[in-house]
């Protein structure tokens, strides 16, 4: 990480980290003050746009029933493909309290950050002790994305949207595959919940 000066915050991303068993005890070594901000998602939707991810650029790829059950009659879940395996948030996370206390963390709604990004960013700034600059004068919704867009500053170049990998549509699931898959996930939401103090409403 580079050096940070007095009243500057120096940020870097990697979905990755969260999921990383190494990754806390290395981010701990380095600054045990690091405040940590994790995007969560409802684990259904984000275990078929994960699938939908792959599937752009390996489109021999198995079904996703096909990944996801370990045994289709009995209903199992494979836990150890990644998209299904990210989404329990709850495992991830006690690694982490490991060495962080739950007051470093600020955990942002993924579908709040869809539906009022205003909101969730406001949350963000509050987390990081910056003055509320982002407001909902810096966001429109781009109906043809499904997604929020940023607006530029005045006279500057079009607004900032997601790239083309984001907002694909998904393919169709059977309804008592993701039933099957929701049912997985419930009791592993349900204790992310209570570890984190907040009800996301994935059920």
């Amino acid at each position: 990480m580079p050096r940070t000066l007095e009243g500057q915050i120096t940020m870097e991303k990697t979905p990755s980290y969260f999921i990383t068993k190494e990754a806390p005890r290395r981010v701990f070594s380095m600054s045990r003050h690091t405040k940590l901000i994790v995007v969560v998602r409802d684990p259904v939707t984000r275990a078929v746009s994960d699938y939908t991810q792959t599937l752009s650029k390996s489109p021999g790829l198995p079904s996703f029933q096909n990944l996801a059950f370990r045994n289709a009659t009995t209903g199992l879940i494979d836990t150890s493909w990644s998209a299904v395996r990210i989404g329990i948030y709850a495992k991830h996370l006690e690694n982490w309290l490991r060495f962080f206390p739950l007051s470093r963390f600020l955990f942002v709604s993924g579908e709040r950050l869809v539906t009022d990004p205003a909101g969730e960013m406001g949350r963000v700034q509050d987390f990081l002790g910056l003055k509320r600059v982002v407001t909902d004068k810096h966001f429109y919704f781009n109906q043809t994305k499904g997604f929020p867009c940023l607006k530029k500053p005045e006279g500057s170049s079009r607004p900032r949207c997601l790239g083309k990998s984001k907002g694909r549509p998904h393919p169709q699931i059977p309804s008592e595959v993701l039933l099957r898959l929701r049912d997985f996930y419930r009791p592993f939401n349900l204790k992310f919940y209570q570890m984190t103090g907040h009800n996301f409403g994935w059920d």
